[in-house]
């Protein structure tokens, strides 16, 4: 038997742990910080340049490397004076009061770890992240960020695209902003797939296994040494879910993973793969996700005042918060929901009704209903009723996004469009209210800038507008990028091109050769396109509704384009089909097939296996960002903001960002800002337009140059749209919002409703019953209206059946017409009658004589000063 050390001990009982300064490496090899802060590159780079290069994992480089290469590069002392550097920013960035600090909490509060982590979880991690925790309270100590996947770091494929990216960018701007944030996720064996394309176009789907032992995460340990396993009960058995640890700058993220070996061999692969399997196996992660998730806050000693839910998936978190509160208060259910809802924030991304996920009846009560019955202590029905539009139908599906609204104090979409889409799709749940009424509103979506901002462009922007610009702590971001001459400007936007190009052929001849291509094929990719040439961009997930081949719709004129000798154009295009989507599969198809031709070849690239480190190179050099999705399907999209700091400019349909971004001076766009359907004869309209903005406008900007050679005009759409909508559309932006407009309030109503054990709770529950057994005797008696020149003025008698009237708020109501807003007039109450009448009173209100009388409608609706009205109740009666 051999004895070589290598098969007898796993690789992470190797670390030299014992060599002096190997703590700092490893310090900093945990910390994703360094994927969007890149000081700490050359040290990786140093240790092993081709593996840093190919997999930008800094602890794979660090477990990998020898131990004799170690030393000698710690026995280098301008290496270990550089390493200690960075350890000290690092922990200074980790310690120092940043925006929310400076403006919403006590400055001596750093993000790294909060005061409300318990004492054994904090004595048991390495020194160098214990920090003082010994503060006043301020107003958020906490917000616990649940999703499904992070996009963060290619070094952790835990993420599948959108959802992921928005997810990852929240943190990393959360972390530069101090804003005091834990998050939830679950870590994937195999994570999403990988894509690889055969000779005929067809895609591949590749399962890689996470090794947890090369990811840049580490076991959360209790002080006592002991891995934090928590126990979930499904039916007939118990789950194991191990814990790990992802520090995210000041963030942490913690990750929950049932490949644990006290599980049944089926169990351990609950957890295998993201979006993978079917219903049964996405219920089961999650219940992982939200009911272990909320567990282990739980068990950390956690209590987060916020909890803010990215996408439904994590809806069943609103269960167990409720539970948990039921278990130290010792409420019923429906008070403890009635207090915890107040302090959660649900965020949809979703834009069609068909995309929420659900699941069957059977379903929910084979896995959830001793838990609600005995957990819970409410019936299978009672829990049905909250997933459910009619909760008297049996026969309707549970869906995740109705228990996310009715266990959230506050609802929100992703753009401003979203917002829009989302109250129409949700007004089923609010029956009777008109569409402007349903309580959904809006954060538009940012990126996070410094991940995705070349070096050349980090150059531009700290020049113009100095290196603390993304951090928030300025009312707003002072930058001129006007002072950056023409000759700079343009000159990294050639640069930028150049590094994408270099970036593709390398890329491109490396994905030939391992799918079997001829030598010939791979050295001819190694000189494909043209530097100089316009580069159009184009990546995306693969589906029918993105409408990735709205540029094949005439591939006659398509390629006329690409190959006009005087103004040339090349094409990089990207993107995955989910496995079991078959049209977008075949979209792919199409284009491979279109690349095959003799002329296409050498102006349109596919390249496969789209994941972070490709967009990232794709942003950073692409001069146009083309995006064709039928509106209003595309939610938000964020591609086509990550090239805003990189000076590329978007072309795109006036759908998501774009569609509250757009104007004529910083991009070019396609459509009319209506909504069409999948209408073919609308596709083929919105293609020919498509065609010309390109003929027309965007290839002879590009071409157009002064007797320098620089594209004047072109320049001057690229600095508008720099110096406009980076600001606007970053991660800082976004999750400053989230601050002050959710989570700071959500904080508040949240502590004011646990207070004295839920009273506050309780009187809202005793509220609601008051108005439900009330509400169907309510009624209007007669309307009078006299009217003048200035105004109206209306009286209406209203029967309350013995209502408290401070349960109720009668307005006078129009809708929004033409430019006149919507009108909701709340009405006065003049006279309270006695004896027989004592059950009616009379209401008034005066409005602008400006809209005629027939517009306005009184109505009923009910008022409590704590209460989200009509999200937490929806009852509304008219005057007929």
């Amino acid at each position: 038997m051999s004895t070589n050390p290598r098969h007898v001990h796993p690789i992470y009982d190797l670390l030299p742990v014992e060599i002096d300064g190997f703590d700092s490496l490893a310090e900093l090899a945990l910390d994703l910080r360094s994927s969007w802060n890149h000081a700490t590159d050359e040290v990786w780079r140093r240790l092993d340049a081709e593996l840093w290069e190919i997999t930008h994992n800094p602890w794979v480089v660090l477990q990998t490397v020898s131990r004799k290469r170690i030393e000698h590069v710690l026995d280098d002392t301008e290496f270990r004076s550089k390493v200690a550097e960075l350890v000290k920013a690092r922990r200074q960035a980790a310690e120092q009061p940043a925006w929310f600090q400076q403006t919403h909490g006590d400055k001596s509060v750093t993000g790294v770890m909060d005061a409300t982590t318990s004492p054994a979880v904090r004595d048991s991690l390495p020194r160098p992240l214990q920090i003082k925790t010994d503060s006043i309270p301020h107003p958020l100590p906490m917000v616990a960020y649940f999703s499904m996947e992070f996009m963060l770091s290619d070094a952790l494929p835990i993420y599948s695209g959108g959802l992921g990216n928005v997810a990852g960018d929240q943190l990393k701007a959360a972390s530069d902003l101090g804003v005091p944030v834990v998050a939830l996720g679950l870590l994937y064996q195999q994570g999403y797939f990988r894509q690889a394309i055969d000779n005929e176009g067809q895609q591949h789907a590749l399962y890689p296994y996470n090794d947890p032992g090369q990811l840049p995460i580490r076991p959360l340990r209790d002080a006592d040494g002991e891995w934090l396993r928590l126990r979930i009960k499904l039916p007939g058995y118990s789950v194991w879910l191990r814990a790990w640890q992802v520090q995210v700058g000041r963030v942490k993220l913690y990750l929950l993973d049932s490949n644990d070996a006290a599980n049944f061999p089926e169990h351990r692969g609950i957890t295998s793969e993201l979006y993978g399997g079917g219903p049964e196996l996405r219920l089961k992660q999650e219940m992982i996700l939200g009911i272990g998730g909320w567990r282990l806050l739980t068990e950390l000693g956690i209590a987060p005042d916020v909890c803010h839910l990215n996408e439904g998936h994590a809806a069943f978190a609103v269960l167990e918060r409720a539970r948990c509160f039921m278990e130290t208060s010792g409420q019923p259910f429906e008070v403890a929901l009635a207090v915890t809802r107040a302090g959660n924030l649900f965020t949809t991304h979703t834009a069609v009704a068909a995309g929420f996920d659900r699941f069957a009846p059977n379903l929910i009560e084979q896995y959830l209903g001793p838990y609600a019955q005995t957990s819970l202590g409410i019936s299978v029905e009672d829990l049905l009723a909250l997933g459910r539009q009619n909760p008297g139908d049996a026969s309707e599906t549970f869906n995740m996004a109705y228990l996310a609204i009715r266990g959230s104090g506050s609802v929100n979409g992703v753009s401003r469009l979203h917002g829009q889409v989302s109250r129409r799709i949700f007004e089923p749940l609010f029956r009777n209210w008109p569409e402007d009424d349903v309580p959904v509103g809006h954060v538009t979506n940012g990126v996070h800038m410094p991940s995705w901002d070349s070096a050349a462009a980090d150059e531009v922007w700290t020049h113009s507008c100095g290196k603390d610009r993304w951090l928030g702590t300025s009312e707003t971001l002072e930058c001129d990028i006007c002072q950056v001459s023409d000759e700079q400007l343009w000159q990294f936007r050639v640069d930028s091109t150049h590094a994408l190009v270099d970036y593709a052929r390398h890329r491109l001849s490396r994905q030939l050769a391992g799918s079997g291509a001829s030598p010939e094929e791979v050295e001819a990719a190694k000189h494909l396109f043209d530097p100089n040439t316009l580069t159009l961009g184009f990546a995306r997930r693969f589906a029918t509704y993105k409408r990735p081949n709205l540029l094949l719709h005439d591939p006659e004129r398509l390629l006329r384009l690409l190959t006009n000798t005087e103004r040339p154009v090349q094409l990089i295009i990207a993107g995955k089909a989910h496995p079991a989507d078959n049209a977008g599969q075949d979209l792919i198809r199409q284009w491979i097939e279109f690349i095959r031709h003799p002329g296409a070849r050498q102006h349109v690239i596919f390249l496969s296996d789209y994941d972070m480190s490709l967009t990232e190179h794709l942003v950073q050099g692409s001069d146009v960002w083309v995006n064709t999705p039928r509106r209003p399907w595309e939610a938000s999209g964020t591609s086509g903001m990550k090239v805003l700091v990189n000076g590329g400019i978007n072309l795109s349909e006036r759908d998501g960002w774009w569609a509250e971004a757009y104007t004529p001076e910083v991009g070019w766009a396609i459509g009319d800002g209506q909504e069409h359907g999948d209408d073919p004869a609308w596709d083929v309209i919105e293609a020919e337009q498509l065609y010309n903005v390109l003929e027309n406008d965007v290839i002879p900007e590009f071409y157009d140059r002064n007797e320098q050679g620089i594209p004047a005009k072109w320049l001057s759409r690229m600095r508008a749209s720099m110096s406009q909508l980076t600001p606007q559309f970053s991660a800082v932006r976004t999750v400053r919002e989230y601050t002050e407009q959710h989570y700071l309030p959500a904080a508040t109503a949240y502590r004011n409703r646990s207070a004295l054990g839920g009273t506050v709770g309780t009187n809202i529950v005793h509220w609601e019953r008051s108005l439900r057994e009330k509400w169907a005797s309510l009624k209007f008696g007669d309307l009078r209206t006299v009217s003048n020149d200035e105004e109206h003025d209306f009286e209406v008698d209203v029967y309350l059946d013995g209502l408290d009237p401070s349960f109720v708020r009668v307005e006078l109501f129009a809708d929004a017409v033409n430019d006149e807003s919507t009108i909701r007039q709340e009405m006065t109450r003049t006279s309270m009658p006695e004896g027989a009448n004592a059950n009616w009173a009379t209401y008034r209100a005066a409005v602008s004589a400006t809209r005629p009388t027939t517009d306005f409608t009184p109505r009923i609706v009910p008022k409590h000063e704590s209460v989200n009205v009509p999200l937490e109740l929806d009852l509304i009666r008219w005057q007929r």
